[in-house]
């Protein structure tokens, strides 16, 4: 960015969903204003068309604030639906008979579609088939080619085109169907700074997804089914960072499992040093209110105290009608809790284990050292960020300004717990490393004259990969003379 703008006082950052009611740059900078770090794209809705003129308007807003935004492009993945009704559906009652089959007939109250053949070879009797996000359950009773045959546990009103859910079983489903890989490519297009791959199930469905991207863009696994959770470490792994998507993951376990799980889910992603954000209902009334429920605003704070890198809006910023009062309730909810002084002792309730390697190492010193010498500040300098990341997974209590020449890192960034991003030029020895800190640090404001800096970097320079240098400088004030 070419301006420098004060950092923001507050280390969780929140991601916020544009759509008709964010869409315009006077809005999305507005969002910015209010709190917004980042923004993600649904593509489940709208047309590329739609999304590409929303993405041209937040980059000139990103221009407008000064500050680096990151741009989550979220892909829809494979949603299993139901398919169509003579009626446009029908009403269940518990304990009936109902078949889905492959016949493209529209449905009754006997029978609909089921489009996906996939299930019918992964399906064994007694496994449950959760309807329209659970509102209606299906429990199998014999499977046959192109047929289940079906008994109703939990009845209600079935309609055209509802989503299906299988919790019981992996179904060897494709990671990335046809819309998904050409709304990867466009995205990609686009110069999106993050790709969030949806029902992922194994690792290998993140590798598929991240050799398509060859490395223009980070990749964010979407955790929403009891499979990955099985299988998170080797998840987590592969991908970038990880989202607890609680919506379809709040279906397919039982509700009072998910708080566990989320906490499971942040806890290893900060043991792995990936980014982690929570998401799904988290200011829900407020799609309607201008104010959200005291449950909602215990929720926001229970993850920030987690030690989450992000909280996210859906549909509040998206569709709502108070999308800049939701984006500064997050803003307010951080703030309160980061005050909080046992914060910081919450925050590292999660034990991180032992640093193996030399640059965990040196992380884990200039968090010790800022907090032993009351540094103002740990400065990274940094070519694709990793630098970074480590600073963030020990949660430091001072800010973490990444000074990075690329402007893609200074995005990325945007998402990570504590980290305030500039864009500056590469450096090329220790004393202009030094030198640019103590400057950045002052045009930053996140120190002044007398403050002590922690610096961390890699040598030799212009190597990604490579922390192996801490560093104590004092400031005198008189860094910014000349410049």
């Amino acid at each position: 960015m070419s301006k420098h703008v004060e950092p923001r006082r507050r280390r969780v950052k929140v991601l916020a969903t544009i759509g008709p009611a964010s869409g315009t740059r006077e809005r999305m900078l507005a969002l910015i204003d209010a709190g917004a770090d980042a923004f993600r794209v649904n593509m489940s809705h709208g047309t590329q068309a739609e999304h590409a003129a929303r993405i041209r308007e937040l980059r000139l807003a990103e221009a407008d604030s000064g500050r680096s935004i990151a741009i989550l492009a979220d892909l829809q993945g494979p949603k299993l639906r139901v398919g169509r009704f003579a009626d446009g559906g029908c009403l269940l009652e518990a304990g009936q008979d109902f078949q889905l089959d492959m016949d493209p007939t529209p449905g009754d109250a006997r029978r609909v579609q089921l489009p996906h053949r996939e299930l019918f070879e992964a399906l064994a009797p007694g496994a449950r088939l959760l309807v329209d996000d659970g509102r209606i359950v299906l429990r199998v009773r014999t499977v046959a080619s192109r047929l289940l045959h079906c008994t109703v546990e939990v009845p209600g009103r079935i309609s055209d085109m509802k989503g299906v859910n299988v919790p019981d079983v992996v179904v060897p489903l494709p990671a990335l169907t046809a819309k998904d890989r050409s709304d990867l490519a466009f995205a990609l297009d686009q110069g999106v700074d993050w790709i969030g791959l949806s029902f992922v199930q194994r690792p290998e469905d993140v590798a598929e997804a991240r050799a398509l991207i060859r490395g223009r863009a980070a990749l964010m696994a979407k955790i929403e089914k009891p499979a990955a959770l099985e299988r998170l470490q080797e998840i987590l792994e592969s991908a970038d960072a990880v989202m607890v998507a609680r919506g379809d993951l709040g279906v397919e376990l039982p509700p009072e499992q998910v708080p566990a799980a989320q906490k499971r889910i942040v806890a290893a992603a900060r043991e792995a040093g990936r980014p982690v954000v929570v998401a799904t209902q988290m200011l829900e009334s407020m799609i309607e209110a201008p104010t959200p429920t005291r449950a909602e605003v215990s929720d926001v704070a229970t993850a920030i105290y987690d030690g989450a890198d992000a909280v996210m809006l859906s549909a509040e910023s998206a569709v709502g009608r108070h999308p800049m009062a939701a984006v500064a309730m997050m803003d307010a909810i951080a703030r309160e809790v980061e005050s909080d002084p046992s914060y910081y002792s919450r925050v590292h309730f999660t034990e991180l284990g032992n640093r193996v390697s030399t640059a965990s190492a040196i992380s884990l010193a200039a968090a010790q050292i800022s907090r032993s010498i009351g540094a103002a500040a740990i400065v990274c300098v940094t070519i694709g960020g990793t630098t970074a990341l480590r600073a963030a997974r020990e949660r430091a209590a001072v800010p973490i300004l990444c000074l990075t020449p690329r402007p893609s890192t200074a995005r990325r960034m945007a998402l990570v717990w504590g980290v305030h991003a500039m864009g500056t030029r590469d450096v090329r020895d220790f004393e202009e490393m030094v030198a640019k800190s103590r400057r950045m640090a002052l045009r930053s404001r996140l120190a002044k004259g007398g403050d002590a800096l922690v610096l961390i970097a890699g040598v030799p320079f212009s190597t990604p990969g490579t922390t192996n240098v801490v560093h104590v400088v004092r400031l005198t004030g008189d860094e910014l003379k000349g410049f």
